[in-house]
């Protein structure tokens, strides 16, 4: 607890910082290889005397346009705030910015363009994406990528780290809440609402793991990102008598199917993964609803937390954008990027910037405290860098929209849970 709290001083005094943001420009291409650079220091694509060039693909106009605005923001507020600090190993940081919209296509072409010319990506939304192009990351890109994605697909690889547990660990512990609370008993069913693909499949592999062991009953309804109206899923999930739901999809969708549920007057507890919710949901018919009995697991505080780190970045997000509400996106992207600076001034202090030596930083790390609540391990590729999830609630009088009701905790199943890649 001392070490949290420390950590999260430390990231309350930096966010305070302010200063101008460095802007982007064209690289010279990967293949020139790793050459000496200032200060003794070897480098490679991405890296120049004076920059650090990193990407983000990310989502502003798609299924998750909300939160990806956030997260990138987050982002460029983090570049202004390391820049006017003086930069890491004497170099600026710019960041460019691509957004695929959701579109698989738009996403493949966006990395294809920018991979060449930077050091590597500190957001990519969407794990289908990551996962669609991993084996050209792996073996030919080679550049450190943060997604904002936790499917354990993703494990294993040792240039695509995420930051958090996995989905199908999430939803163990998100399940083992409503167990811990007697909301649901062995022999009980539960629905499990869920995008088709990497996402909410992996998210359903972490549900019937905690079904099996604790005696309960999944019934799963399979959805696509276009599918808004959840009409079809409730009715039939209300037909099969669950006892409680799990929303492994986006904000739209969990609003959709606890705003039908509680128009039907059909009274059962929801939990959704950490991308099923945004504050934007609470202004809708959806929103007292919501407020009742729908539960988030996250592996970060929120960012309406009165806890150093979280009051810091919140200040801080809204003096840099006073028009942009708050959410979970912003933590998630600021994070993401600290981890990046993290590994950065690590691979400076070894005078290795290639990405070969990106990569061995981020190795070092088995007990990184970012000052949201969870302490995580980057030693292993194939392992989440933690088990625990907080558990949030909804609730319109804090920013942001959601507040904690479980802190950082890992339920028995999901600590002895092994994610498949």
């Amino acid at each position: 607890m001392n070490r949290r709290r420390h950590a999260a001083a430390v990231l309350a005094v930096a966010l305070v910082l302010t200063g101008a943001a460095g802007c982007s420009s064209k690289a010279k291409p990967a293949a020139e290889g790793d050459k000496p650079a200032a200060g003794g220091v070897k480098a490679g694509a991405g890296v120049s005397d004076k920059t650090i060039k990193l990407g983000a693909l990310t989502d502003m106009t798609g299924v998750y346009a909300s939160l990806g605005k956030s997260v990138t923001q987050a982002q460029q507020l983090w570049v202004k705030q390391t820049n006017a600090a003086g930069g890491i190993c004497g170099r600026t940081i710019e960041l460019t910015v691509r957004d695929h919209g959701y579109d698989p296509q738009k996403a493949l072409a966006a990395y294809t363009e920018l991979e060449p010319s930077v050091l590597g990506f500190a957001q990519f939304i969407g794990s289908p994406f990551v996962a669609a192009v991993k084996q050209r990351i792996d073996g030919q890109g080679k550049g450190l990528v943060i997604p904002q994605a936790w499917s354990a697909s993703l494990l294993g690889s040792p240039y695509i780290r995420t930051v958090g547990a996995t989905y199908d660990v999430e939803t163990i512990n998100a399940v083992g809440f409503l167990l811990d609370q007697k909301r649901i008993a062995s022999g009980d069913k539960i629905g499990h609402v869920y995008f088709e693909g990497d996402y909410g499949e992996n998210a359903l592999t972490g549900s019937k793991a905690i079904a099996a062991e604790a005696g309960l009953t999944v019934v799963e309804q399979k959805i696509k990102p276009t599918d808004n109206d959840m009409t079809a899923q409730v009715a039939a999930l209300k037909q099969a008598g669950v006892k409680a739901v799990v929303i492994s999809a986006g904000p739209r969708q969990a609003a959709s199917l606890v705003g039908v549920a509680a128009a039907g007057g059909w009274n059962v507890p929801f939990v959704g993964n950490n991308s099923a919710f945004a504050p934007q949901l609470l202004a809708t018919p959806a929103g007292a609803a919501l407020q009742k009995d729908y539960y988030v697991a996250s592996s970060a505080l929120p960012i309406g937390s009165p806890e150093a780190g979280p009051a810091a970045l919140a200040a801080a997000y809204k003096a840099e954008y006073p028009d942009s509400g708050l959410d979970n996106g912003v933590v998630a992207g600021f994070s993401a990027g600290a981890l990046f600076g993290e590994v950065l001034k690590k691979a400076c202090a070894d005078k290795d910037l290639t990405r070969e030596g990106i990569r061995a930083a981020l190795l070092s790390l088995k007990s990184y405290d970012n000052g949201f609540g969870i302490t995580h391990d980057f030693s292993d590729p194939k392992a989440p860098s933690t088990r625990q999830s907080v558990i949030l609630k909804p609730d319109a009088t804090v920013p942001g929209g959601m507040k904690v009701v479980k802190e950082a905790t890992a339920v028995p199943a999901a600590t002895k849970f092994t994610p498949a890649p």
